[in-house]
């Protein structure tokens, strides 16, 4: 039996990287010392020092790639392939769940929350964050600056922006996907205000660089202004879709199937706060035409339930 795939958008020019070397991945400079390492679809980033190699994220997919990737630039430029400390971005395996492939004596550095959600999670794949911080933190290593900030939760309850001012970069995993939306539920983020806030957070610092951890080339500004413009589309479609859509007709029609009417209920109020943005966006943004109804489901949850909109109580 023949399996069909269905068919979606062209992916526009715009939202691809560099090709890939016969390891499978890409390894360029950002500026000066600062490099970024990609597979196509997952990102990681390191300093050259004079203290050996700062390493951003170790993402699995990357693996051993990511030595692979050290060692070529370092050999380039002649300089230490010595990788003396890894940063974590957040807790999540898919962005560090190679960082056991680094020697137990690297220093690693995260925020507080990192280091009390891998102690949970007990995997050995990502072992806890020694070095922690609450807010900011300032490092100097080997002679160059990375800033450290928590502004809240936003994709996950631990997520940060590692700023390096040196090199005209910034780094926020799981909200910016350049040149493409989210995937899945806005990037299957657990707290979607501050999802929403992260990119005008970002945009407060000077930078030019943007790894955003995802997919296969790097980010400019106006890549971070047009997902905001993308976000801001969906949340105000969905307030017309909540307007639009009385759940009352769902309930009426199903009696004691409750689910059955949440679900006609939560469908159409989806579909109509998507249907206008994929329409923008198709050809703009790769796979707007695949997850914005997704994202649209949840920032219309969070829109009534976390911010009460529609919400009516009874006389």
């Amino acid at each position: 039996m023949t399996e069909t795939f269905p068919e979606f958008a062209p992916v526009p020019p715009s939202a691809l990287g560099p090709a890939m070397n016969e390891q499978g991945y890409h390894v360029g400079r950002v500026e000066r010392n600062l490099y970024w390492v990609t597979d196509g679809t997952y990102q990681s980033a390191f300093l050259t020092t004079s203290d050996g190699v700062v390493l951003l994220d170790a993402p699995p997919t990357l693996g051993n790639n990511i030595r692979r990737a050290v060692d070529e630039i370092a050999s380039a430029n002649g300089v230490s392939n010595e990788i003396n400390y890894l940063i974590y971005s957040h807790h999540h395996a898919d962005h560090v769940g190679a960082s056991s492939l680094f020697d137990k004596n690297v220093t690693r550095i995260g925020h507080e929350e990192t280091r009390r959600l891998l102690i949970r999670d007990d995997d050995p794949a990502r072992p806890p964050n020694e070095e922690t911080f609450q807010d900011r933190r300032t490092l100097e290593i080997g002679g160059e600056r990375i800033d450290l900030a928590w502004h809240g939760a936003n994709h996950s309850p631990d997520n940060i922006i590692i700023h390096l001012p040196d090199h005209d970069a910034l780094m926020l995993i799981d909200v910016v996907n350049p040149g493409w939306v989210p995937v899945y539920v806005s990037n299957l983020t657990e707290d979607i205000p501050g999802y929403l806030e992260a990119p005008g957070n970002a945009l407060a610092y000077s930078w030019k660089h943007f790894i955003g951890g995802h997919v296969g080339r790097l980010g400019t500004r106006d890549d971070v202004k047009l997902h905001q413009q993308y976000m801001a589309d969906i949340s105000e479609s969905s307030k017309k879709a909540i307007d639009a859509v009385d759940p009352r007709t769902y309930y009426a029609h199903y009696g004691v199937n409750k689910w059955a009417a949440a679900k006609g209920h939560l469908d159409e109020t989806t579909r109509l706060a998507a249907e206008p943005v994929i329409e923008k966006y198709t050809g703009v943004l790769a796979g707007a035409d695949i997850f914005t109804e997704s994202t649209a489901f949840w920032v219309m949850e969070s829109i009534r339930l976390d911010l009460g909109y529609g919400s009516q109580v009874h006389p």
